[in-house]
């Protein structure tokens, strides 16, 4: 029986590199299945995710306590995972298009993620959550509970042993403390006009300024409202013809399809941080 793992890793480029990880994994009895690399020709940085399997019984713990000696050698930042499923908290609000297709991906085993339950400040979508049957957990918020909810919510990643926690049209902001807790295990997604419209009725303001492009920007949560390192856009073309409702239904369409790419590719280990920015090798 095989046992597959992914590992990923960057640091400085220098020579050797690849040779060193190849070699690691021939003299533990390893098979690589996929190998990609990324040289950052900008910052001379190396980002690389190798699958593998071996025919060995062991587990993550041994073979990254095993790889620290290549890391330290080359100042490798780097991570060995096995093959089971990240673990998934959803939070939203009311609008339910993004939960509702993170659902459907989830039962046709197209996620690479586990949905473990829903949290929201409102009660609107408990019955699309328990119809999955996942548990639903409503924390109100409001400025006097905030801090309280937040909180919660932390309590809450815990108690589900959750990997990763995603804000699907979740309406809140989020504290910078509760944003450093979960950093690189959260995911945004929101509206990307060109230019860009906020505040209230966005769709308005864009069919208000004849907007040839609706889009959406899945990033992780950073305390930089938005503006957190981007895992993947999705843009439609629309035309004059498109009026807010139809905006807004192209809109969700965006927001789903890139928030569901940005879950899996997470999931699958293929996303790595670099500095402001990431590399996702697909």
């Amino acid at each position: 029986m095989s046992h597959p793992f992914t590992l990923t890793l960057s640091c400085q480029e220098r020579p050797g590199i690849v040779h060193a990880v190849s070699s690691f994994l021939f003299q533990h009895g390893c098979d690589i299945v996929e190998h990609q690399q990324f040289d950052d020709a900008v910052r001379g940085q190396l980002f690389l995710r190798t699958a593998f399997v071996c025919a060995e019984d062991t587990d993550c713990e041994r073979i990254s306590a095993d790889f620290r000696a290549v890391a330290d050698e080359f100042g490798m930042t780097y991570q060995v995972a096995g093959d089971r499923p990240p673990r998934v908290l959803v939070m939203v609000s009311k609008l339910g298009h993004c939960l509702n297709d993170l659902i459907f991906r989830w039962r046709a085993g197209s996620l690479g993620a586990e949905l473990a339950a829903v949290v929201s400040n409102h009660e609107d979508l408990r019955p699309m959550a328990e119809a999955a049957g996942l548990p639903f957990h409503h924390v109100p918020v409001t400025p006097a509970t905030k801090r309280d909810a937040e909180a919660r919510l932390l309590e809450l990643a815990g108690e589900h042993r959750v990997d990763l926690v995603v804000l699907a049209r979740y309406m809140q902001v989020l504290s910078d403390e509760t944003c450093a807790a979960l950093h690189g295990r959260a995911i945004n997604i929101h509206h990307s006009f060109l230019p860009g419209f906020k505040g209230a009725k966005p769709y308005h303001q864009a069919f208000d300024r004849g907007v040839k492009l609706v889009g959406a920007t899945a990033h992780y949560v950073t305390p930089d409202l938005d503006e957190g390192p981007i895992i993947e856009q999705e843009v439609i073309r629309i035309d004059h013809t498109y009026d807010p409702r139809a905006l807004a239904t192209v809109g969700r369409d965006a927001e789903a399809l890139a928030l569901s790419r940005a879950v899996r590719w997470h999931s699958e280990r293929r996303v790595l941080l670099n500095g402001s920015s990431t590399v996702v090798f697909r």
